[in-house]
């Protein structure tokens, strides 16, 4: 190893200074350089990857809002068109309802009519009994010739309409 040394003209003492030389600013580099530089290197990287999982949990978060969102607008279509169903059937129940209200009182106002007209003609037909009654017993006075008094004349006409087919009815009614 001397032959080495004396063969490269190698200073030991000044090759272990520079090794103590070297050693020492390693360690200097290392506690006030690498340290730190390492520390904060090690900060960033985890900041990054806590950013990162932050992202990750957003996506999620904004994924579940994305699907609560649909599911309630969903909800609120499908609700809508309970909604629309049921106004739509109440609707036909009432418009059902109210037609059937106008036909019953079409078809009551249609029997008072024809109530109303049936009694109308049986008064007419009353008239016109009276009526007939009354040219009969003129006529009748006439061909006698002889005067006739009120009651005489009654009973003769209700004799007469007891005779006629609806005479009976007729001369109930004008009693």
């Amino acid at each position: 190893m001397e032959a080495l040394i004396k063969a490269f003209d190698v200073n030991i003492t000044g090759l272990i200074f520079q090794v103590i030389n070297f050693l020492l600013l390693l360690y200097l580099l290392n506690r006030f350089m690498f340290k730190p530089l390492l520390e904060r290197m090690d900060e960033r990287s985890t900041k990054i990857a806590r950013g990162l999982e932050d992202a990750e949990a957003a996506a999620r978060d904004r994924e579940l809002a994305r699907a609560e969102r649909e599911a309630a607008l969903s909800d609120a279509r499908r609700e809508a068109a309970e909604m629309l169903a049921s106004a739509n059937k109440i609707a036909a129940d009432t418009r059902d309802e109210i037609l059937a209200k106008a036909r019953a009182e079409a078809e009551g106002v249609t029997a008072r009519a024809t109530e109303e007209i049936g009694a109308e003609k049986e008064r007419a037909m009353a008239e016109l009994r009276a009526s007939v009654a009354d040219l009969a017993l003129a006529a009748a006075g006439k061909v006698v010739r002889a005067q006739m008094d009120g009651p005489t004349q009654r009973r003769l006409v209700e004799e007469f309409l007891a005779e006629a087919p609806a005479g009976g009815r007729a001369g109930a009614e004008r009693n």
